[in-house]
């Protein structure tokens, strides 16, 4: 029987990209899950499905300090997977970057600090706090300057869980997600992940466009493999206060995954257009993790190889849209 069945498990943003799958594994694990979203009706199809299962569904907002004491109370883990996305478009709007993923997370971290469950939180951070990496594979430990509004509040949350901790005794980890691609992108959502939106544009035959000459590497890692690598965070001792490099620990270039997902597809074309002024002028270059932290203290090991995931994964939406 799995460590999970029968625990009280909140994921807020369940009904998200990455919270879908979560939530699919946790329920598979037998957990009593409750969802936060903050519109049910923009994901009403993966929620009714939810429902129907046993989750409890809740609509409303992290920052609602009347909500989410009892929202919280009662729970052995809390996954917080919500927050405003996307670095160009923390510039582009920064005040609603900060109210979201500042303000948000003082009101769970609030909620779980006046709770009498006490539950350990798994926050959903990102590579983008590293900055421009002077040396790969990036490690935990090593430094860098964020190069945006997002970044900088990933980062400043983290420092909000260790004074917590210090203070009050609030368990965390912290999951610094590279590139997740995979099933699960929630309808009308292809902005969300670079593998995902380039996979809907081949099935659509339509051009992927590619900045610059795409020579810059990143780490694509499959949504399950980021499922598998929270829960392991959950139930793992050696977590507390840590955070780990959840990624595939490779590195692809960026015209290689287009190209890759064309072939696979059948359909679509690749083309390269000038670096957007600001995109280019917040853009990391090169990014690998190393993950042998998670590897040697979760036991963790992502599964997936990007051929093969990019398969299933081409797979799975052309059945969606078929």
């Amino acid at each position: 029987m799995s460590r999970l069945a029968n625990t009280p498990v909140c994921v807020i943003g369940g009904l998200g990209f990455i919270g879908v799958n979560l939530v699919d594994r946790l329920l598979r694990d037998g957990a009593a899950v409750t969802v936060l979203t903050p519109l049910r009706e923009r994901h009403a199809d993966q929620a009714d499905a939810f429902a129907q299962r046993g989750v409890r569904i809740i609509e409303g907002d992290l920052r609602d300090r009347e909500l989410m004491p009892p929202v919280i109370d009662g729970q052995q883990v809390v996954f917080n997977l919500s927050g405003q996305s996307g670095a160009v478009r923390s510039m582009e709007d920064p005040w609603a970057d900060l109210d979201v993923n500042l303000r948000g997370n003082l009101v769970l971290l609030e909620s779980i600090r006046a709770s009498r469950s006490r539950p350990k939180l798994v926050f959903a951070g990102s590579r983008l706090q590293y900055g421009r990496p002077a040396t790969l594979p990036v490690r935990e430990d090593d430094g860098g300057e964020p190069l945006c509004v997002h970044a900088l509040h990933k980062r400043t949350v983290e420092e909000y869980l260790k004074l917590y901790q210090r203070l009050y005794g609030v368990e965390y980890a912290v999951a610094r997600i590279t590139n997740p691609y995979g099933p699960g992108q929630p309808k009308g959502r292809t902005a969300y992940g670079i593998i995902n939106r380039l996979i809907h544009l081949a099935l659509a035959d339509e051009v992927l466009t590619i900045y610059g000459d795409g020579q810059q590497r990143r780490d694509y890692v499959h949504v399950a493999d980021v499922a598998d690598a929270l829960v392991a965070m959950a139930l793992s001792s050696k977590a507390g206060g840590r955070a780990y490099n959840i990624a595939s620990g490779a590195g692809t270039r960026m015209i290689d995954v287009a190209n890759g997902i064309v072939r696979l597809a059948g359909r679509g074309r690749v083309a390269h257009v000038a670096w957007p002024p600001l995109a280019g002028q917040i853009e990391t270059g090169d990014f690998v993790a190393d993950i042998s932290r998670a590897q040697h203290e979760l036991g963790w090991t992502p599964r997936y190889e990007l051929e093969a995931g990019l398969q299933e994964t081409i797979a799975h939406y052309r059945a969606a849209v078929s």
